[in-house]
């Protein structure tokens, strides 16, 4: 049975040709406004990678890659998750220095996601990463890296909005802090996804720290991969969706381990194996630098700009039969 539903009504403000036009106004102002407030410089970045590098994210630890021979290097290769360990290497190969970081345009392939009206084996995403000093990987931090990716995310919408005045999505500039603990403590008897939405629908933007250690229900609140963010130091950028009345996760992000929180980490996750690996093994030494970064869905933005019902409304990618009949009878056009 399908996962996708068109809610009753729902129209697309924009046509065909006008959401192609107005995914690019997005692209194009959001890359300039996040680029000024982060103090980032665009970089290339790879589709694939050598899995001995230990450089390709294991998300959250289930999720098969996509990997193929190269025979010319007799390496068999995988099609990035995403790319918050290389950037980090990135940061480290190309000299940069503290408050400077790096992003790209990431695409991935994700086979195990499951189709719904959010999820697509096809990922785009901005992808950044900054350099910090040690005294900076604090609470004070993240939260202020937060609200320059909102500012930058609702700037970017009024832009577009004077373009496309039709558009009615509105959003709130104001980021409510909540950690996971706290979120569960204020909805004991939700699940985690239903406390996102019942917080999201109350403050319109939310982030949600400190996501991968176990909480006290004896689970955590979602899984975290252990090599990449702190989970104390962690989270992720919700906005209220009112097309689909649920929370949409726009971004996650935080600051990056170091040597202390991955020792720890790597334990908490039975993941000693990875030690080895030559970027585990830099990060243990202490050679790479300390950063903050995260992923922000290039998908994701544009649907919850425009006002989409279906994230096949602003990316091209594979649908199983029972969605594209459900969004048939919708009158709602796939790309």
């Amino acid at each position: 049975m399908s996962k996708t539903y068109i809610p009753e009504g729902y129209q697309s403000v924009l046509t065909l040709y006008e959401t192609q036009n107005a995914i690019g106004i997005i692209h194009n102002t959001f890359e300039e406004h996040l680029s000024q407030t982060l103090n980032l410089r665009r970089v290339s970045a790879p589709l694939f990678v050598d899995p001995a590098t230990g450089l390709n994210d294991n998300l959250n630890g289930v999720e098969r890659p996509v990997s193929f021979e190269v025979p010319a290097t007799g390496v068999t290769a995988e099609v990035v998750h995403s790319l918050a360990k290389w950037k980090r290497m990135a940061l480290y190969r190309y000299d940069f220095h503290p408050g400077k970081g790096l992003y790209t345009i990431m695409n991935a392939i994700r086979r195990d996601e499951t189709l719904d009206n959010l999820h697509s084996i096809y990922v785009d995403q901005w992808d950044w990463e900054k350099v910090i000093t040690p005294e900076k990987r604090n609470l004070q931090e993240l939260k202020f890296t937060v609200q320059g990716i909102v500012i930058s995310i609702c700037d970017t919408l009024e832009v577009l909005k004077k373009k496309y005045p039709r558009i009615q999505t509105q959003l709130c500039r104001e980021v409510t802090f909540i950690t996971s603990q706290e979120l569960e403590d204020r909805y004991p008897d939700l699940t985690p996804k239903e406390r996102e939405d019942a917080i999201t629908k109350e403050y319109k933007t939310v982030f949600i720290m400190q996501i991968g250690g176990t909480l006290r229900s004896g689970k955590p609140h979602d899984g975290r991969a252990p090599d990449y963010d702190d989970w104390t130091l962690n989270g992720d950028l919700l906005f209220y969706n009112p097309v689909l009345d649920h929370a949409l996760e726009i971004s996650s992000m935080g600051i990056r381990v170091d040597a202390v929180s991955l020792d720890s980490q790597l334990t908490k996750a039975n993941c000693d194996d990875r030690r080895t690996l030559t970027y585990h093994k830099m990060l243990l030494e202490g050679k790479l630098p300390c950063t903050i970064g995260g992923g922000i869905g290039q998908s994701r933005l544009c649907m919850l700009l425009l006002g989409k019902a279906h994230i096949g409304e602003v990316q091209s990618s594979i649908w199983d039969a029972e969605t594209f009949e459900v969004c048939n009878a919708a009158g709602v056009t796939l790309l």
